[in-house]
């Protein structure tokens, strides 16, 4: 059961053209927002920070940074933002087998060997204590520009938000997050945890 029961979309009215934002990105506005949203300030912030964390004329792909985004939730045990982060992938344009072979990266052809190094970089920077030592910062440098770097981490880090809110917050996962944790990450034990009850 959720800390807090998120509100109606219009319970603030000045906050439409942010809840219109997050609709872009995953098709709905997500549950956390809709908790959040006690405090406009906050979802305000946070739209902004998304908006420059996932600028889509970065150097890094934003379908990608999702996938980012994904291996750090997974790292955080995140159940909620693991499925949410798949969604706004596809909708970023990563192709659906891409998104299926997510636990294959380290052999599956739809990864470039610059994208196995990010993602792993990902896990060692979402788990607690971090996991990131030289040896994969050297990886990385091998493979990713320091304004590369700086969005992935950006990407990672703005995920460990929503990991910390939706966690702490045990917000209810929403009908096509579920759908695609079901789909996709059941096989590897996702069952959407605390998020997937009433």
């Amino acid at each position: 059961m959720p800390l807090l029961t998120p509100l109606s979309a219009d319970t603030t009215p000045e906050l439409a053209n942010d809840f219109a934002l997050f609709e872009r990105i995953l098709g709905f506005v997500p549950n956390s927002l809709l908790t959040m949203q006690r405090v406009p300030a906050m979802v305000t912030g946070f739209g902004a920070l998304t908006k420059a964390v996932m600028d889509p004329n970065g150097e890094v792909d934003p379908g990608f940074k999702r996938i980012l985004a994904h291996f750090c939730s997974r790292a955080a045990g995140c159940q909620y933002c693991e499925a949410h982060s798949l969604i706004a992938a596809e909708l970023h344009d990563v192709p659906h087998q891409k998104v299926q072979a997510l636990w294959q990266y380290q052999t599956s052809p739809l990864y470039s060997e610059a994208e196995r190094v990010a993602l792993d970089f990902a896990l060692a920077a979402g788990s607690v204590p971090n996991g990131v030592d030289e040896p994969l910062m050297a990886k990385l440098r091998q493979h990713w520009s320091e304004v590369q770097i700086v969005e992935i981490l950006g990407a990672i880090s703005l995920y460990g938000f929503l990991n910390r809110w939706n966690d702490s917050m045990a917000t209810q996962i929403e009908a096509p997050a579920l759908a695609m944790g079901q789909e996709v990450l059941a096989q590897g034990g996702w069952d959407g945890g605390k998020h997937n009850r009433q």
